[in-house]
């Protein structure tokens, strides 16, 4: 994924409507980065500092809403409940992507500049591209899981079936340090005008095949790949549940058609800004300053909307599902009041379920 202060990729590649040529070093090494003679049409100061206070509510909700899963995960193992692996995780991958954020915000108020050094914009760089990579990867292992388990191996030993989604949940994080690890690789400190960027600097002989294989692969991990997983499992899952007349079972029919939505409002934007600005750098459209202009702001804008799904995922999967509600009135009950016998009444109230979903539970 491209890391929220790099500018849109046709400033890192030579095209035709280039007109200056600055030199740029970093440890004594030298590149040359290529300007625009584009006017600025665009207020990029009121651009970014916008940003900057929606970042900032998306950190306040994002840090909250998923500290109390993981939280409730942890509290589980008090009050007797196992509470669903693939959202403990993906509660672990938003909150890492949340935590890096006020770090992009300084680096917005300054126009996209990095004064924290080069060890710093790896390392940022580095924990908000494997967690934002195994947020995606989760949310599609977890809509196939859900599928198997009520079409396929409903009657499957408990302990067999946490074993291999344990088995699961390390692959997603190794392959999530796969795909993240060369592009911070590259991630250098440069300057220039007495102004210092952290962005990607490629071998010099293939650097724009190096370019694109980022910008594209970033598009097929992060979109092209998962979304069609996650739809079509959760169709299925759907259907399956639909046989039913039960009014539960049909209203998380629509609970899982919003699972389907919130990725596709949350990530298409983004994606389909990607790939613009990727056929303007290799000329595939023709290039304009109001061209420029508007994928600057649309390639800030939609990447901010898209960490919204931070702030949405814990509540879409978690506080909406029956189970989890009891569970988090269980843990403050246990942590403050375990006297008061209050939760052998939520216990007596609470549906009993083999799987850790709702969902699983009302398709059985």
């Amino acid at each position: 994924m491209n890391t929220m202060d790099l500018p849109p990729i046709f400033e890192l590649v030579e095209v035709e409507n280039l007109t200056e040529t600055n030199q740029t070093c970093s440890s004594g090494d030298c590149i040359t980065v290529d300007s625009l003679s584009c006017p600025n049409l665009l207020n990029k100061s009121a651009l970014l500092y916008s940003l900057s206070i929606f970042y900032i509510f998306i950190f306040m909700i994002g840090l909250v809403a998923n500290l109390v899963v993981v939280w409730m995960n942890f509290q589980a193992k008090t009050t007797g409940y196992e509470t669903h692996l693939y959202i403990f995780n993906l509660a672990i991958a938003d909150l890492c992507v949340v935590i890096t954020l006020p770090v992009w915000v300084v680096s917005l108020v300054q126009h996209n500049q990095w004064h924290m050094g080069e060890m710093t914009c790896k390392i940022t760089h580095l924990v908000f591209s494997i967690n934002l990579y195994g947020s995606i990867f989760f949310l599609a292992c977890m809509s196939v899981d859900r599928y198997l388990s009520i079409a396929y191996f409903s009657t499957s030993s408990s302990v067999k079936k946490q074993r291999i989604r344990r088995c699961i949940c390390i692959l997603v994080w190794l392959f999530a340090f796969l795909v993240s690890f060369p592009d911070t690789y590259y991630l250098k400190t440069i300057s220039s005008n007495n102004e210092t960027y952290c962005r990607p600097v490629y071998p010099e002989e293939n650097a724009k095949e190096w370019l694109a294989g980022m910008e594209l692969s970033s598009v097929v991990l992060g979109f092209i790949l998962p979304f069609p997983v996650i739809a079509i499992f959760y169709c299925l899952l759907a259907r399956a549940i639909s046989a039913s007349h039960d009014q539960e079972r049909k209203s998380n029919g629509k609970i899982i058609f919003s699972y389907v939505i919130v990725f596709l409002v949350c990530w298409l934007p983004y994606h389909i800004v990607v790939l613009l600005d990727f056929f303007l750098a290799f000329h595939f459209i023709p290039f304009s300053c109001q061209m420029e202009n508007f994928l600057y702001a649309a390639l800030h804008i939609t990447q901010c909307f898209s960490l919204v799904h931070c702030c949405i995922n814990p509540i879409l999967y978690s506080f909406i599902n029956r189970n989890y509600k009891y569970e988090l009135m269980k843990a403050f009950i246990f942590k403050y009041s375990a006297k008061t016998g209050l939760t052998k009444l939520i216990d007596a109230s609470r549906v009993s379920e083999m799987e850790y979903s709702a969902l699983e539970q009302n398709a059985k």
